[in-house]
C-alpha cells in the first residue's frame, strides 16, 4: 500500500473492538513510529505514555470523566492508548542529552560538527526560550508533529486510531505525576481495530477542495 493509499482510507475511529489485541511487534512498531518522528532542530522536547495494560488504560481514562465521558470507551476498548506529553520547558542538560546522543549514534565525524551542530540548535531554542519566550508553545508543535506523523504510520501497519484532545489534562498529568517530571499531557491517542460500533469507518472522506487549500505558483 503506498502513503497515498493509506492517507485516503485512515480515518479516525469512534469505537474500537477490545477482542481485538495488538501483537508484541505492533507494538514494538508503534513505539518505533513514536521514536523515530521529526522534530524542529531535532530537539525530541517530548514523552510518551503508552498504555497496554487495563490497569494503565483505566489510569489514562480517569482524564475522560466528566464532561469528556464520551472518550472513555475509547480509552478502555482500545488495546493501546498512548499519551502525547510536552516538554514544559527546554533546559540545558536536555539539550546537552540530545547532542550527546546524536554523537553516540555516529552524526559528528569531529568534535568540531558536534560543537555546531549544538550551537545551531541552542540558536532556535534561544529564540524561543529567551527572546519570543513561547517555548512552551515552540515544543508542543513538535509533539503536534509527532502526532501527524504517528497516524499516519499506524495507519500504514493496517492499525485505526484516534487523536483525543477532549480529556482533562490537570487529572492525566497529576495521576503520572507528569509535571513533577518535566511534562505535560497534550494528546491522547487510542490504537486498535475499530469495531462494528464505528459509524466513521463507513463514512465518505471530507476534505476541502485542492483549489482552496493549494496555491500554486
Amino acid at each position: 500500500m503506498d502513503i497515498i493509499s493509506v492517507a485516503l482510507k485512515r480515518h479516525s475511529a469512534k469505537a474500537f473492538d477490545p477482542a481485538k489485541k495488538l501483537t508484541a511487534e505492533e507494538i514494538e512498531k508503534v513505539k518505533t513510529l513514536l521514536q523515530y518522528s521529526p522534530s524542529s532542530t531535532n530537539s525530541q522536547p517530548w514523552h510518551f505514555i503508552v498504555a497496554g495494560t487495563e490497569e494503565g488504560k483505566a489510569r489514562v481514562a480517569k482524564s475522560a470523566a466528566g464532561g469528556y465521558v464520551f472518550n472513555e470507551r475509547k480509552m478502555l476498548d482500545a488495546p493501546l492508548v498512548v499519551v502525547f506529553c510536552a516538554k514544559t520547558a527546554m533546559d540545558d542538560a536536555w539539550l546537552e542529552r540530545v547532542v550527546d546522543q546524536e554523537e553516540a549514534d555516529g552524526r559528528f565525524a569531529t568534535p568540531e560538527a558536534k560543537a555546531g551542530n549544538d550551537k545551531g540548535r541552542r540558536y532556535f531554542a534561544d529564540m524561543h526560550r529567551v527572546d519570543l519566550k513561547d517555548d512552551a508553545q515552540w515544543m508542543a508543535k513538535q509533539v503536534y508533529l509527532n502526532v501527524g506523523n504517528f497516524l499516519l504510520g499506524v495507519a500504514a501497519l493496517g492499525l485505526d486510531a484516534v487523536p483525543i484532545e477532549g480529556f482533562d489534562a490537570a487529572v492525566l498529568d497529576a495521576e503520572f505525576g507528569l509535571k513533577e517530571q518535566g511534562y505535560t499531557s497534550l494528546v491522547v491517542v487510542p490504537v486498535g481495530h475499530h469495531s462494528a460500533e464505528d459509524f466513521n469507518a463507513a463514512l465518505p472522506k471530507s476534505r476541502l477542495p485542492q483549489s482552496t487549500i493549494i496555491t500554486d505558483c
